[in-house]
């Protein structure tokens, strides 16, 4: 006996397959190439579309309310508005909105800014080609973060230097005799400067060089440079 295929069946092998819809971006930097160039990279991705770009960060709150988005690709170095602070108001606006952070430098107390202060998402250099950023872009859209191999090696090293920081117990004043050092202050001039006593500057340097670890002035401004006290 030959059997007939149901409604549901036929109507179910004739619909069309629906299109999975785009992840909608926007993107903000103080410079217009580095937009150009980004959008030119994403043109005619099956995956993403564009809401708007911008490089005044002060309207980029205001124009998500115009056009809401999934993922915002933001500078952090920008005059008008820092990247940390648009990157703020935009999570406590829309907290669903997914946040990038696009930079040319990895430094660790850059990177721990934006994170602590805004929650963003992932955190990548300009330097990545085209491959690294789509892989970023869609593991941020679906739930997940992405921060770039030299990102996370520069997290890893600020927070051995935070780490060796506070082994030292370096005090304020320490610190602050330090920076004068740099600034190639003799005993003498350093106690002018922090009105205390020369035999107290000394003590100081003694206090200095043994917590550092360090044995001349050149090993100390390293150490300072290296440990972000300068």
């Amino acid at each position: 006996m030959q059997t007939t295929k149901t409604h549901f069946e036929v109507s179910f092998q004739t619909q069309p397959q629906m299109k999975k819809e785009k992840i909608t971006l926007a993107l903000v930097d103080d410079h217009q190439i580095v937009i150009d160039g980004l959008m030119s990279l994403l043109k005619g991705h099956d995956k993403f579309r564009f809401a708007f770009a911008t490089t005044d960060s002060g309207e980029v709150v205001e124009r998500i309310a115009e056009t809401p988005i999934d993922v915002l690709l933001t500078d952090v170095m920008m005059p008008k508005l820092p990247g940390n602070q648009l990157a703020k108001q935009v999570k406590e606006k829309y907290p669903g909105v997914k946040i990038l952070a696009l930079s040319m430098s990895g430094q660790g107390d850059l990177v721990n800014e934006m994170i602590e202060d805004a929650d963003i998402s992932g955190y990548v250099l300009k330097n990545i080609g085209k491959q690294e950023l789509v892989k970023a872009l869609e593991k941020i859209a679906g739930g997940g973060i992405y921060f770039s191999e030299e990102v996370l090696d520069e997290l890893q090293r600020t927070s051995q230097r935070k780490k060796q920081k506070e082994e030292a117990h370096l005090t304020a004043r320490e610190i602050e005799i330090i920076r004068l050092i740099e600034k190639e202050y003799n005993n003498k001039q350093i106690a002018e400067e922090l009105f205390i006593s020369e035999r107290t500057v000394e003590t100081h340097r003694k206090n200095i060089f043994r917590k550092t670890n360090t044995n001349s002035v050149i090993g100390l401004v390293k150490y300072a440079y290296e440990h972000r006290l300068i």
